[in-house]
């Protein structure tokens, strides 16, 4: 197949090329703030001029992966959420590739597919192809015709170029030193005779940005991809109806065995002898754990892998799997009590309240899966990938470091307990509490200490780069200079 490029597929280039330089700067200069949202805006930006006349597909669900890129994005400035900044490093890029393949798909692929994911990777070595080809073809289109006696000359004063660099490098070093007068005369010239190595480190990751860009970007404007979906490619596997059955019978039994005896003490608000708080909770999370995999392991491979089985015998495996959902559901909310308790009497950490919310997102897989069970028409993947990302989203938005302070500092109101060097280190919404607690009771043990400290450090919580600004960090450092301590 013959490679062509038009006009504006070097303007495209070129576009590129200066999103490229936008990312190095967001990323790789200083500390990630408000410079990931404006990355974003720029890279959309770019997609949606080059494929302003592409008719897209899956909108919909294209449009709610949209909206939480931008809102994840705009996450790096509104908050200041240790975990989340790691986490959405490689989140944000993971739903930015799954939603630019996801709209640029055939209409009629079912995103939900195991294929998809090897036609995710497809497109992704096909952009790599790509850019070979485009650059050999360069290289070719340099050379031909009337180019190739200019394109020789160039070549060679580019090869002499590269001789002389480290000759002139250390000459002129040499007799800079001899001679104050002339090392005067070049130092009054700009820096085009001082080597940057961080230069062109920067230049050569902008190159490689705008490549993996142009590549990638190139080779979805191509629709039209041969991906055969054979039925069979992948056989589903299958269990035997009885086999199923007598296991599911046996963990039931288990189940059941297991809340009858321990109910008592589930939802009394007590403890057992023998047993401190951090010992009750921490079983009741490794029972959260147990919950899980039973839930989504057996109860998933047995709604997929007993397909076939129809009768008396797919009723029976249909009831065993809602008394394993429910068993777990009771379990659950046990798990929830404890953390509860726990937390009564310990405080409240970000850890704890993050636990707390992924309680209720697996009452909610449980909810649906319970539903699914009767009704197989229902797809468990789509739900559960959207309801991860509605979740994952929900709480990046929330602001759970908010809610952490707020009921510590509640906490404190009703018992006078309240950990400040926990909320000292958390972040920096920690010491918009502090500050918060210090206006309400400036008597606290430690807290004007505590304050005092981070007033002389203040410098160190903001950054005079652009890239680094942040919302919570900016009012932080207005907040401590205007306190009166």
């Amino acid at each position: 197949m013959e490679f062509k490029t038009e006009k504006k597929d070097w303007i495209f280039l070129f576009l590129c090329f200066l999103v490229g330089i936008v990312a190095e700067e967001s990323f790789f200069r200083f500390q990630i703030g408000i410079s990931y949202f404006v990355f974003i805006v720029c890279f959309y930006s770019l997609f949606f001029w080059r494929f302003r006349s592409f008719s897209f597909s899956h909108q919909r669900f294209g449009y709610l992966l949209l909206i939480s890129i931008w809102i994840l994005a705009a996450g790096y400035y509104t908050y200041d959420t240790a975990l989340f900044y790691l986490l959405n490093v490689l989140v944000i890029p993971a739903l930015v590739i799954f939603h630019l393949i996801l709209v640029t798909s055939p209409k009629k692929f079912e995103w939900s597919n195991f294929n998809f994911v090897f036609y995710t990777l497809r497109r992704l070595v096909d952009g790599i192809r790509y850019n070979a080809t485009f650059i050999k073809y360069t290289s070719k289109l340099s050379k031909s015709g009337n180019n190739t006696k200019r394109f020789d000359v160039w070549k060679k004063i580019l090869i002499g170029i590269g001789i002389s660099v480290p000759f002139l490098f250390i000459i002129i070093n040499l007799l800079m030193k001899a001679d104050t007068q002339f090392a005067r005369i070049l130092t009054n010239i700009p820096n085009f005779m001082t080597f940057r190595g961080d230069l062109v480190i920067r230049f050569i990751i902008i190159v490689i940005i705008t490549f993996l860009f142009f590549g990638f970007l190139q080779v979805l404007l191509q629709r039209k991809v041969e991906m055969i979906q054979k039925d069979g490619m992948i056989k589903p596997l299958s269990m035997d109806g009885v086999i199923t059955l007598t296991v599911l019978l046996l963990l039931d039994l288990v189940y059941i065995l297991f809340v009858a005896v321990q109910f008592k003490y589930f939802f009394s608000g007590t403890l057992e002898d023998g047993f401190t708080y951090a010992e009750y909770a921490r079983r009741g999370f490794f029972e959260l754990l147990f919950v899980t995999m039973i839930n989504l392991t057996v109860t998933v491979a047995v709604i997929y892998s007993t397909k076939l089985v129809l009768g008396f015998l797919k009723k029976a495996i249909r009831f065993t799997l809602t008394v394993l959902v429910l068993s777990s559901s009771v379990i659950l909310i046990s798990a929830f009590m404890r953390m509860l308790m726990y937390e009564d009497a310990y405080g409240f950490t970000f850890l704890r309240v993050l636990v707390h919310s992924f309680m209720i997102f697996l009452m909610f897989i449980l909810a649906y899966t319970l539903v699914k069970i009767w009704l197989e028409q229902l797809s468990l993947f789509h739900f559960y990938f959207i309801a991860a990302l509605v979740y994952y989203v929900g709480i990046n938005t929330v602001n759970l470091d908010w809610i952490v302070v707020k009921q510590n500092i509640a906490r404190y109101e009703e018992t006078g307990k309240i950990d400040i060097h926990y909320l000292n280190q958390f972040s920096s919404t920690g010491i918009l509490g502090l500050i918060e607690l210090y206006e309400k009771n400036p008597n606290v043990p430690g807290l004007e200490t505590l304050l005092k400290e981070r007033k002389r450090e203040r410098e160190i919580l903001t950054s005079d780069a652009w890239q680094s600004r942040n919302f919570t960090r900016d009012k932080v450092y207005k907040m401590l200079g205007d306190l009166d301590l």
